[in-house]
């Protein structure tokens, strides 16, 4: 796999399934193990989903990352989308605006090991995560 990132636009549920995809082979290819794979593709499933859903559509952009200590994935989501309103709220643990379990934004929050948001009412979300080797 090469250094460098790769970017899915995501319009329909296969999008988000090839962005599962991905992530899983970026996963393995910067040798995260078993459960951080797992844990960085459930994020990425969520919050591509989420893309989707609440966004209406978007891109994914992933690739590996090394900041001279340790290897990882870092991966971006961006829709033009609504926006997020309340973003307290929608990091509060059963919220939701859809009718799924209210874990999205607060759930792949806790799967990765950064997690940075910018939203603004009108103009969409953007997201990225990174998730280091241990």
């Amino acid at each position: 796999m090469n250094g460098e990132s790769q970017r899915i636009e995501v319009t329909t549920d296969q999008d988000v399934v090839r962005v599962r995809q991905l992530v899983r082979t970026l996963a393995v290819a910067v040798k995260l193990s078993l459960v951080d794979q797992t844990k960085v593709v459930t994020a990425a499933s969520e919050l591509a989903r989420n893309t989707l859903v609440y966004g209406g559509g978007g891109s994914v952009e992933a690739g590996p990352v090394d900041n001279g200590r340790r290897k990882g994935i870092r991966i971006t989501f961006a829709d033009q989308g609504p926006g997020i309103a309340d973003l307290d709220m929608a990091f509060t643990d059963g919220y939701t605006t859809g009718g799924g379990l209210g874990l999205g934004l607060s759930g792949a929050r806790r799967l990765v090991d950064e997690f940075d948001i910018a939203t603004a009412v009108g103009e969409g979300t953007s997201i990225t995560v990174t998730k280091w080797c241990r």
